[in-house]
């Protein structure tokens, strides 16, 4: 699939309508700065929106409170590509206040589970032990796109008070030991303005790719 030119989309930031969700096309799509946003009974909907959520790995807060929970669960670990799949499904169930629904369709989920397979896409995983004997339990994770030296987060999920966190803060720590110093994060949340997100323009976005 060929994208037009990212600095040319509709005012509410549509580059395209339709096409299918294969690896070449996420792979030329986010090349480009551009993301799939699906709704459900539309064809695929692709963006490149006039304001870009990013996170600056120098602007990077952890809360102190966040920082005592880490002290406080010890028993906590975090993997990296151990359960991509049981991530992006954790993500696709989890219930969110803001949303009716969920925009990872099952489309989506199989379009992802090949780029993982292509080595596109990263996850890290919070885990937490259950006594001896037990296999530890998935209670939070994050999932993104990884691709020409930029990481663009996608969803996170949690099962446990701050596990999607503690995912997300272990992530930044492992892109800064790649090199990295920021990370599209799309759009800004209040969980993520709380940990330094902002918005910049699309030009000054796609500069910053490179674009």
């Amino acid at each position: 699939m060929i994208f037009p030119d990212p600095r040319a989309p509709t005012e509410d930031g549509l580059i395209a309508i339709g096409g299918e969700l294969t690896t070449e096309s996420l792979c030329e799509a986010y090349s480009k700065g551009i993301f799939p946003w699906p709704q459900e009974g539309l064809p695929m909907l692709w963006f490149s929106p006039e304001q870009r959520g990013v996170l600056e790995f120098a602007d990077f807060h952890i809360s102190s409170s966040l920082k005592k929970f880490s002290r406080n669960n010890p028993q906590l670990f975090f993997t990296l590509n151990q359960a991509f799949e049981e991530v992006i499904r954790g993500c696709r169930e989890q219930k969110r206040t803001d949303q009716n629904g969920t925009w990872i369709l099952e489309e989506m989920e199989m379009a992802y589970l090949e780029l993982f397979e292509a080595g596109y896409t990263i996850s890290l995983e919070c885990w937490e032990p259950l006594g001896l004997g037990d296999a530890p339990v998935l209670v939070g994770g994050i999932y993104g796109v990884l691709l020409n030296g930029l990481f663009s987060g996608e969803s996170m999920f949690h099962r446990r008070t701050n596990a999607s966190k503690m995912c997300l803060w272990r992530l930044v720590e492992h892109l800064q030991s790649l090199g990295h110093k920021w990370m599209d994060i799309q759009m800004v949340t209040p969980l993520l303005s709380a940990f330094g997100g902002k918005y910049i323009s699309r030009e000054e976005f796609l500069q910053k790719k490179g674009i």
